[in-house]
């Protein structure tokens, strides 16, 4: 063939045809709508070059209300395979300037194509959003469509690791894909989910409503926890999404990958052996201490601004991927409440399907009380994160920085749930009541009758602090393994999951548990 060859130049020309999409001016109001166009999407997200197309040629089938007349090459989406940080990954992109992104027949063929590729081959899958919803005009084939999509998503998880980063409108049943994945990226006012809009809760409801106040970035980050991690840009999103990714394993039966640390894994800061106020009453933060134990700048925080009360996320000790998850005593006083163990229950599932050792700082003064709480299914929920760390078999070594009452004692990681090490601070407090609520019910007559309540109670209180509320008390009962000084807890986690390396805990031969939802 010469270059001539009017094969050749076919081919060419209707590449060229693909590569446009819906054609030059969709491009320009995409872009004037200050959103990048699906292609450049990709060459962002993906290492330079590395990008290889699949049927970029097919178009929708059949003429339900005239489709025939208008076809484009790609029918709404992008998919292939490209690398990450020289890691092979498969990825869809949904097209806007192509019926805005609606989903087909044809369009659910090509990203079912790919995320069967990338469960064959032991790699994640990373979806680029920005659709409509269903083609209408195809009816149910456009449903279907999303049926074979949800399916797969469902088996694949825990298998492959699943990313959604939401780059534009998301709406109806099409918003159950991105809830089955791993994470959900979006971006702040470009990017929205919901069931039903505000034009239907309108009709239905008499609730008026716009969309980013319906099912904007911070509704799905802060209200109700569907979303993750959230940008200002597009760009930031495929950057967080890369960075994402390099905590996790191509697969569940790969580990996490390792990447050089960038300081001392022996290093230990002082500042930690003061950080916890003498006066129990007395908040710290959380995040403070994670980011001095953990390798310089590797935590990523997941879900930061939904249940601030429970912290979780991902960094590095000694180069490993770990996960964190912990209380943040500055809200809420580190109390677990529904919102909060979903959070926790969620994370802890997610890193144990991927092989990520799981770090645990305890402070939680108990299962947050209330009538709203107790009657929204606290017991239910609680139970969740007990479910989880139990059911966990990734190493799992947990911390206690000052309280561990009660329930929150047993469901953050305790020693009976199988956590392979479990260090204590000084300053930690295990007991079934804080030293107040325990003599208001032990000394309850003792205190009435006397002339000064107030004085005895603290009296008491003081004296059961010193007796039962310490981390001596537990570590001679064998609760805890060790009290150590704060400043030694880096060394001590990367020394406890480098011996936990080769940790096998096959779980009980069975279908899947029955964990409460």
């Amino acid at each position: 063939m010469t270059q001539n060859d009017p094969r050749i130049l076919e081919l060419r020309r209707m590449r060229e045809q693909s590569r446009i999409g819906g054609g030059a001016d969709r491009i320009k109001k995409q872009h004037a709508k200050g959103k990048l166009t699906a292609r450049e999407r990709l060459e962002r997200l993906l290492d330079h070059g590395t990008f290889n197309e699949l049927e970029p040629f097919i178009t929708h089938q059949g003429d339900e209300m005239g489709l025939a007349t208008e076809k484009y090459l790609g029918e709404g989406v992008i998919t292939g395979y490209g690398q990450i940080d020289g890691r092979t990954v498969y990825v869809y992109a949904q097209d806007f300037t192509v019926y805005g992104g609606t989903l087909s027949e044809m369009q659910s063929h090509k990203i079912c194509r790919v995320m069967d590729l990338a469960l064959r081959n032991g790699v994640p899958i990373i979806g680029l959003i920005d659709s409509g919803g269903a083609r209408i005009q195809e009816g149910v084939r456009s449903l279907g469509g999303y049926a074979e999509i949800f399916r797969r998503n469902a088996q694949m998880s825990g298998v492959i690791p699943q990313i959604s980063v939401m780059l534009g409108p998301c709406a109806g049943g099409a918003a159950y894909s991105p809830a089955l994945t791993d994470l959900i990226i979006m971006v702040e006012k470009h990017s929205y989910m919901f069931l039903t809009g505000p034009q239907v809760i309108k009709a239905v409801t008499g609730e008026q409503i716009d969309t980013e106040s319906l099912g904007g970035a911070d509704v799905h980050m802060s209200v109700s926890g569907t979303a993750h991690l959230s940008t200002l840009t597009e760009q930031e999103a495929l950057d967080l999404c890369r960075r994402y990714l390099g905590y996790l394993p191509s697969n569940n039966v790969e580990n996490p990958p390792y990447y050089k640390p960038s300081d001392d894994p022996l290093r230990m800061d002082e500042g930690l052996n003061s950080i916890i106020p003498i006066d129990p009453s007395l908040p710290y933060s959380m995040h403070d201490v994670i980011e001095r134990i953990v390798d310089t700048g590797s935590f990523l925080e997941i879900q930061p601004t939904f249940a601030r009360n429970a912290v979780v996320g991902l960094a590095r000790i000694g180069g490993h991927s770990v996960s964190i998850v912990a209380q943040e005593p500055t809200v809420m006083a580190g109390v677990i409440d529904i919102d909060a163990a979903d959070k926790i229950t969620r994370h802890v599932r997610m890193c144990d399907c991927f092989n990520i050792p799981l770090v645990t700082f305890v402070d939680s003064p108990g299962f947050l009380p209330g009538i709203n709480q107790e009657h929204g299914g606290i017991i239910r929920h609680g139970a969740k994160v007990l479910y989880a760390y139990s059911e966990a078999t990734v190493p799992k070594v947990s911390i206690i920085t000052r309280k561990a009452y009660g329930g929150a004692y047993v469901v953050m990681s305790s020693k009976y749930l199988g956590t392979d090490v479990n260090y204590a601070w000084p300053s930690a407090e295990i007991a079934v009541l804080g030293a107040e609520g325990a003599v208001n019910i032990l000394f309850k007559e003792e205190i009435d009758s006397s002339p000064e309540p107030a004085v005895m109670r603290a009296k008491l209180a003081e004296d059961y602090r010193q007796k039962f509320n310490n981390p001596y008390h537990a570590a001679s009962a064998g609760y805890v393994d060790d009290v150590i000084e704060p400043r030694e807890t880096r060394a001590k986690i990367i020394a406890a999951l480098a011996a936990l390396r080769d940790k096998y805990a096959p779980a009980p031969p069975r279908k899947h548990g029955n964990m409460p939802v």
